[in-house]
């Protein structure tokens, strides 16, 4: 609510509608701004409900650890639903919209000096068949108000959307590391890479060549080759590079970018 906010004070959003007994409002031709009465992890198939091309879920973020950040991801489970979208299905992700989302939170990181600026990955619903992505601040009650934060993303939003997506990027699906993906944000900042679906250390056990398909498949540009996490994959390292290699998938390490 605090990014809705934002975005109706800094935009030009006019009053086009009702949605669930909420205001909806239009910016320009391309943009609608919806607000949802349910839990947005739990808004399944709202692509059936709301004719878009394009979802961004602009939300909180929650951590046990209480991190003050802003973060992009995609959504999707790799096992189990526990919260939200279907079990062992991904959504679309938009690899080029996340790292331009990425590296505008970064751009702006001395407006807020005390936030991590990160990807996350691939996590929790609502399983939506289009390209989704979420944005978000973080990551207790008592940051989600926090204005500067909350106008920053806003401002991201609106460039996601007017400017020009990035160009000569390679596209990755990435394996491995904490939730937080300290060594593929740096990928991010360093090379032409951009990343949709990342995979992470504690739910490599998941993966196998289904998922690493799907994960593939439900990304939004052609993927080029996987990225891994080398020394963030645990005892799943052989495994999955065995599965990789039977896959004729090409395969490069965070290490040697």
């Amino acid at each position: 609510m605090n990014i809705k906010e934002c975005l109706l004070r800094l935009f030009k959003f006019h009053e086009s509608g009702k949605f669930e007994n909420n205001s909806v409002y239009s910016y320009k031709n391309n943009t609608v701004l919806y607000t949802l009465e349910q839990y947005h992890i739990f808004a399944d198939e709202l692509d059936k409900k709301i004719d878009a091309d394009f979802f961004i879920f602009a939300t909180s973020h929650k951590s046990k650890e209480g991190i003050l950040s802003l973060s992009c991801h995609a959504p999707g489970n790799w096992g189990e639903a526990g919260f939200g979208g279907k079990s062992k299905k991904l959504c679309i992700a938009p690899a080029l919209m996340l790292k331009k989302a990425y590296l505008e939170l970064k751009n702006n990181q001395n407006d807020v000096p005390n936030h991590q600026i990160t990807l996350e990955v691939t996590h929790h619903g609502p399983y939506v068949n289009k390209p989704i992505m979420f944005i978000e601040i973080g990551s207790a009650e008592e940051h989600w108000g926090n204005k500067k934060a909350g106008e920053i993303i806003a401002k991201t939003i609106i460039k996601l959307i007017e400017e020009p997506e990035l160009k000569n990027q390679k596209i990755a699906f990435g394996i491995g590391g904490p939730h937080y993906c300290n060594n593929f944000n740096k990928i991010l900042e360093r090379a032409d890479i951009a990343l949709g679906h990342i995979c992470p250390k504690h739910n490599l056990h998941l993966l196998d060549e289904e998922m690493i398909m799907q994960a593939i498949e439900r990304t939004k540009e052609k993927i080029d080759f996987v990225l891994l996490d080398w020394k963030g994959m645990g005892a799943e390292k052989e495994r999955l590079k065995g599965i990789l290699e039977k896959m004729g998938i090409e395969v490069k390490r965070t290490e040697k970018i």
